[in-house]
């Protein structure tokens, strides 16, 4: 289980953990369930004309960077532990891909993406997006507040996640992340800055959540989102936490 740092972080993320369900709450968890749908552009791209995911489940663990997908691909779970990614049976598994983030954005994944290559990206990213109010208390991610309603997170490398610095803009009325700003290196780290929106927030076991996600182009100075095009969009259709 993660551990509090200890050291005295900024005012607004303590603000951000309660609004999220609180400290104790976040600390006992282990596994967060869902069932989510997901697409978009970036999808159809990567994904060919299959372009989205229609009520997957998804299992995660809260405190180690471990995500599950069953049924993901022509049958097999897909897991992603860490940078490593495998297509699983009952037996164990079928395909396995070992420190993937290195073979991105190059070669063939400039224009397409294999099943292995999507749950890396698909893992990583839902449980980063699952998990973070449990970011919020890691030991090995600082974090800085860097505006009135700015939190932004310096990463460690051994963590799965878009790059290594983001930042998270709060609402000032709620306490809840509205806006999240990121480079998605995966697809291009010199052109790939994006600005994810949540909303439509629900409360599950204790915690809160955001069950839509709409993922845009940053626009010219980081102003902001730009309207089009819709690069991915997410919803959580349902979740509980234990």
């Amino acid at each position: 289980m993660a551990e509090s740092s200890g050291r005295t972080g900024p005012a607004l993320l303590g603000r951000v953990v309660d609004a999220y369900g609180g400290a104790d709450r976040w600390q006992d968890l282990s596994v967060i369930e869902a069932e989510l749908s997901a697409g978009g552009l970036l999808f159809a791209w990567k994904r060919g004309r299959a372009g989205r995911f229609d009520r997957l489940r998804v299992v995660a663990d809260v405190h180690r960077q471990q995500i599950r997908y069953p049924a993901f691909h022509e049958g097999m779970d897909g897991v992603l532990r860490g940078h490593d990614v495998s297509l699983e049976t009952p037996d164990g598994p079928v395909m396995r891909r070992q420190g993937a983030r290195a073979r991105f954005p190059y070669g063939q994944r400039l224009l397409h993406w294999d099943a292995l290559d999507m749950m890396y990206f698909f893992g990583y990213a839902i449980w980063n997006y699952l998990t973070f109010p449990a970011l919020l208390l890691r030991t090995d991610v600082r974090w800085e507040q860097t505006g009135e309603q700015l939190l932004t997170a310096t990463f460690p490398a051994e963590l799965a996640t878009h790059c290594p610095r983001q930042t998270f803009r709060i609402d000032p009325g709620t306490g809840l992340v509205d806006q999240h700003h990121y480079t998605a290196e995966v697809f291009g780290s010199g052109w790939a800055h994006a600005c994810h929106l949540t909303s439509e927030c629900r409360e599950a076991d204790g915690i809160r959540y955001a069950s839509r996600r709409r993922v845009h182009p940053m626009s010219p100075g980081a102003k902001g989102p730009m309207s089009r095009p819709l690069l991915i969009w997410a919803d959580i259709h349902e979740l509980s936490a234990v």
